[in-house]
Order: C-alpha cells, then structure tokens, then sequence
C-alpha cells in the first residue's frame, strides 16, 4: 500500500479514534458556563457537543457572549484571522495508546508508517511504551483543527509529542497554545448582538427629513469569551467593546449625520433616541434622503465597529484586530414633505 501522506493519517486516524469512543459511548463535554445553552465545549468538538479525546483541548466560557436569534460573530477589519489550527494536550500515555494501536492492528496505513510509529511511541525512538513511566508529569500534545476547515487547516502536520507539565512546547513549535494563541481563539467565539437600528421616523421618511439612527445601549455593551486549558492551567479572554456605528443609507443620492457617516459611542450609547421637540435639531446619527425610493426600499446598512482586548494568565495581554459586525434593513422614502415634531 502507498504511504499515506500526514493529512491522510489525520483524518485516518481522527476517524478510527472517532469510531472507538462511539462504540465505549461518547464523551461529552463538562456541564459548566458555556454559552447561550450553558454547556462549555471542547474546541475539537462538534456542534452535539462530543469529543474525541478526554485529556485536553480549548474549553470556553460563553456566559458573558452576546446572545439572541440574530447574534453573529465579528469580521476582522484586517486580513488577520484566527489559528485555523493549533497544538493543545490531547493524550495521557494510556489514551495515546488506545487510539494508536487499532490503527496500526487495522494494518490500513501501510507497513512502513506503522513501524515507523511503533518505534517513536514504543521502541524508545524518542519515546518508550507511550511514556507511561511519566503517566501524570505530563501530556502528549497533538493538532486541533477549526471544525470549519479555513484555509490552513491542514498546516499543523507535526506528530503527537511529549510536553512535561510545567515546560513550555518546543521552540519550533508554532501555534501551540499559549495566551495570545487562547485570545485569538476566543476572538473567534465573541458573537455581537444584531445591528439593526431604530429610525424616526420608523415605518417610513421623507424625501429632505432628517432621519434619526440609534441602537439600544441595554444591547451594546461589552461581551466576552474566555478561552482554557484547564490541564496546564492558562487562559484568555476576548472582551468586544463597540465604538462606532457606520451608516451607509444604500443610495448616493443621501447626506449622512455625521458627513462621515460614523457615529461615535458616546456615554455608552450609539446615536441618541428622537423625541418629541426635537424636530429642528440636526440628529447626531442618522440620515437625510433627497430621493424617493419610488415603489422599492434603499437597503440601509449599519455596521458596528468592535475593539478587542485580551488579558490572559501570567499578566499578559494586548489589543487584536477590530472586528465588525453589520445588517441590512429597509428604508422607505416618500416624496411627501413633513415635518417630524
């Protein structure tokens, strides 16, 4: 049989790993803080919940997310992205055993690679039956993947290998889990709430009447995921604090409070709700049409702006990339001049 290339024994052997734990029945993850349904997640498990191993893996903490029906997560207002894979204990010597074994006894991955594994985890070339003399002073690390598969995905093709508790990964190691590398995959799970905002008039403007935006400030408030190791003790959390809201009223054929279009946070509200008396005030966020939308609507967009800070164990911390996070909605505009009081 030809050697199967390191993408092919990871999902070779992902599935062999799988089917073993269905038949001992799944593993689930720990009932805890976890999101909107109040359950934390391995981050190697699917959306069910279930997971592959039982050693480690990134578990968040989502109670302090954004929640609702039209929540959704940030887009980086960079080309960053976050780790589309990375290296986390996976495997005591006993489990790394139990999922290695039935894929050599399956004899499906070749001769070759099958010898070649034998003598890394059991023949002492580097590692001696599984390391089960240091059972409980440490973990053997391996790839996790975003269930998503982004581009990338498939870049972490080092084998399983051997940390001590307490050391730091090897060197030449990239995105193994640290901190920084927790913050970004909590960034990640950060979901926001809807960006639909309330105009005055509501159902419906006029052509050259200043259209009041605002959002409500209960809504847009700071939310956060932390992300943990529990087994090496590090965590991170990802707090989002919106900043500004962008107006975009969907037509050239439009002027924007302020010209920018950009409305700043201000006392921790964005824009400021219309009133009555205030017909003869410019709003401090919104919009004013100098068409008619004729028998259609102008797709309004907004689009909040989200800063993003991390703080992590061992004092560390910093600032990742903004995100946003917009909607679209329709906007009705008449010929009929009126006044808004």
């Amino acid at each position: 049989m030809p050697a199967l290339s390191r993408t092919g024994r990871i999902l070779l052997t992902s599935c062999v790993v799988t089917a073993a734990l269905t038949l001992a029945g799944p593993a689930h993850a720990e009932k805890g803080f976890g999101g909107t349904d109040g359950e934390t997640q391995q981050a190697n498990a699917g959306k069910d919940g279930t997971v592959s191993v039982t050693v480690g893996g990134v578990v968040f903490d989502r109670s302090k997310n954004g929640s609702g029906n039209s929540a959704g997560a940030l887009t980086s207002s960079t080309s960053w992205t976050p780790p589309p894979c990375w290296y986390a204990p996976k495997y005591t010597p006993e489990q790394l055993q139990k999922a290695m074994e039935p894929v050599w006894e399956a004899g499906s991955t070749g001769y070759e690679w099958d010898a070649k594994q034998r003598d890394r985890y059991v023949n002492g070339k580097p590692y001696k039956d599984f390391n089960k003399d240091k059972t409980g002073e440490g973990y053997f690390w391996d790839s996790f993947v975003d269930e998503d598969f982004p581009p990338g995905w498939d870049a972490c093709t080092k084998e399983p290998f051997w940390v001590d508790q307490g050391d730091p990964p090897p060197a030449d190691i990239q995105n193994a889990v640290t901190p920084e590398i927790l913050a970004e995959l909590a960034y990640a799970e950060v979901r926001v709430p809807s960006t639909k905002v309330t105009l005055a008039p509501a159902a419906q403007t006029k052509v050259n009447l200043p259209t009041w935006a605002w959002l409500d400030a209960a809504d847009f408030k700071p939310v956060s995921v932390t992300a943990s190791v529990p087994v090496i003790g590090i965590a991170a959390t990802a707090t989002a604090e919106p900043v500004s809201l962008r107006i975009e009223p969907g037509t050239k054929d439009a002027v924007t409070y302020p010209a920018s279009g950009v409305c700043a946070i201000n006392n921790g509200r964005i824009g400021e709700p219309y009133a009555k008396g205030k017909a003869d005030r410019t709003p401090p966020c919104g919009v004013r049409y100098l068409r008619s939308s004729g028998d259609g609507t102008y797709p309004l967009q907004a689009t909040v702006t989200w800063k993003i800070q991390w703080t992590g164990t061992g004092g560390t911390g910093g600032d990742l990339p903004d995100g946003t996070f917009g909607a679209t909605q329709d906007v009705t505009v008449q010929e009929i001049q009126a006044v808004n009081r």
